[in-house]
């Protein structure tokens, strides 16, 4: 396992105390973690580091249409399982599609949030959907607030987009491994000006495999890059 040496990341302490508000570790649902040894063994790096409390944000979607009642059965067995420090919680993160709009019209969701009232959202990282704003209005109207899950990634998102989400009262996660440019230069780019910008509140590492993000965490001055990030993210929801 990586950064178990002196002067590892482990060691840094500088994900104590951090919540991952976006993660795949829930085995065998979606396209993250597949086994449950691989999601134990990735909450065990996690306590590692420090991490203290960890959103579990399957995909709900058209392409993946997962039941409120079959993801909170795989969490029950992974709670039955995992013994460890980490404070577990069961959310989703809905595709903004036909699917959503079913699911929010019949109050069939799995929010995040302490008090619930939070919903994690994600468009195409292409074209933005059908409806976008609409499909926002819908979810306040519910009576949540739209958590919109690393909103660097949507290569049709300009200021002007990022200015009007924030303005309606979307709220914006950031993937920690854009900041060491794991998906583009774009991406790492995108999340500088939005933190610059004071857009964030939350943040995760939208973990699919332990591998993946060890390979984040692995590259170039990460402690540097990472580091005054997480400062502004201490923001719960």
């Amino acid at each position: 396992m990586f950064f178990l040496r002196k002067g590892s990341l482990i060691d840094s302490g500088i994900f104590t105390g951090f919540t991952d508000y976006h993660s795949h570790i829930l085995y065998g649902v979606d396209d993250g973690i597949r086994t449950l040894e691989d999601s134990l063994a990735t909450l065990r790096y996690y306590e590692a580091l420090g991490i203290q409390h960890v959103w579990l944000t399957p995909h709900i979607m058209e392409d993946i249409p997962n039941t409120t009642e079959t993801l909170r059965n795989r969490f029950a067995e992974l709670q039955q399982a995992y013994s460890g420090p980490i404070l577990l919680n069961l959310a989703a993160e809905y595709m903004m599609d036909s699917l959503l709009d079913e699911r929010l019209m019949a109050n069939d969701l799995l929010p995040i949030g302490t008090q619930g009232n939070h919903l994690l959202i994600e468009t195409s990282y292409y074209n933005p959907p059908a409806g976008l704003y609409k499909t926002l209005e819908l979810v306040m109207s519910k009576g949540y607030y739209p958590l919109l899950a690393h909103p660097e990634r949507y290569r049709y998102m300009e200021e002007k987009d990022y200015d009007r989400l924030r303005q309606m009262g979307v709220k914006f996660q950031l993937n920690l491994p854009a900041l060491v440019g794991m998906y583009s230069s774009n991406s790492q780019n995108a999340a500088y000006k939005l933190l610059q910008k004071g857009y964030y509140q939350v943040g995760g590492t939208d973990v699919h495999s332990l591998r993946s993000i060890q390979r984040a965490l692995q590259e170039k001055d990460v402690k540097k890059k990472v580091f005054s990030p997480l400062q502004q993210l201490k923001t719960s929801l």
